[in-house]
């Protein structure tokens, strides 16, 4: 097996095993096949869940790692890494100051 078979779309961004778009920077992430009716088979179930896309089979041979060696001449334009959730600043103001005397109540 020395080429395989991935899915890119007009965008140049590559099927993932996920059945996402990716940019390609993880080739082991990507959708490949050694055998290329299996790789038409996935292009016609791509095209029929949205056919506004428009996609081609790339034939890529496989790096030492056995992951398709994409030419960087088709490669996408990164795409942008999903923010970290950051946890949430209280406000000082918002917050009780520690300083603050307790009220006593009233006697009667």
């Amino acid at each position: 097996m020395s080429e395989v078979y991935i899915i890119q779309n007009q965008d140049k961004l590559f099927l993932g095993k996920q059945r996402t778009w990716l940019d390609g920077r993880d080739p082991a992430a990507l959708y490949r096949s050694p055998h290329k009716d299996e790789a038409v088979n996935e292009k016609f179930e791509v095209n029929a869940k949205d056919y506004s896309q428009r996609v081609k089979l790339v034939a890529c041979a496989l790096n030492e790692r056995g992951q398709p060696a994409i030419d960087p001449d088709i490669l996408p334009p990164p795409l942008p890494k999903e923010k970290e959730t950051q946890p949430l600043e209280l406000d000082s103001a918002a917050t009780p100051a520690a300083d603050a005397t307790p009220t006593s109540e009233a006697a009667h």
